[in-house]
């Protein structure tokens, strides 16, 4: 791994314990937590790992918005984005891929907010769907896992 170029990648470094789901995660100069709800065995000491996906896919997907209206000065005032996870029945999505089992849904509402026409509503809303964490989510990803080398073997 150490001969591979990182050069333009995140560094993301994640430490928990065998003891419960608590993480502390270091994003460069930023520190989260990351934990279970209490229903699920955790101690609800930060958002759990599914709440950070969606987080980021968010406010990946208002940043976008926001970048494209300033650019064009388009009059948008206000961007909420709303975000919900689902496992559906895979037969029930007509627009999966997928036909048996179960398949992983993410509705995302976006409300905007401003003096806005019809057509800048519409180029605000198409831009949403193409924010790069959209796009990684919705492209194939290759994740490599591997043992750290002071791992034991």
């Amino acid at each position: 791994m150490a001969a591979e170029n990182h050069d333009k990648t995140r560094h993301i470094v994640v430490r928990g314990g065998a003891d419960s789901f608590k993480q502390e995660i270091n994003a460069g100069k930023h520190r989260l937590v990351a934990d279970e709800p209490v229903s699920a065995g955790g101690g609800d000491a930060g958002p759990d790992p599914y709440d950070y996906l969606l987080a980021a896919l968010g406010v990946c997907t208002s940043m976008t918005v926001g970048l494209y209206a300033r650019r064009k000065q388009i009059p948008l005032e206000n961007i909420i984005v709303s975000l919900w996870h689902s496992r559906i029945h895979a037969k029930d999505c007509q627009e999966c891929e997928t036909k048996e089992g179960m398949v992983d849904r993410i509705d995302v509402e976006v409300e905007l907010t401003g003096a806005l026409s019809a057509e800048h509503h519409a180029a605000l809303m198409d831009i949403a769907a193409k924010c790069p964490v959209h796009r990684t989510l919705t492209s194939e990803i290759n994740i490599r896992l591997r043992a750290a080398k002071n791992s034991p073997t």
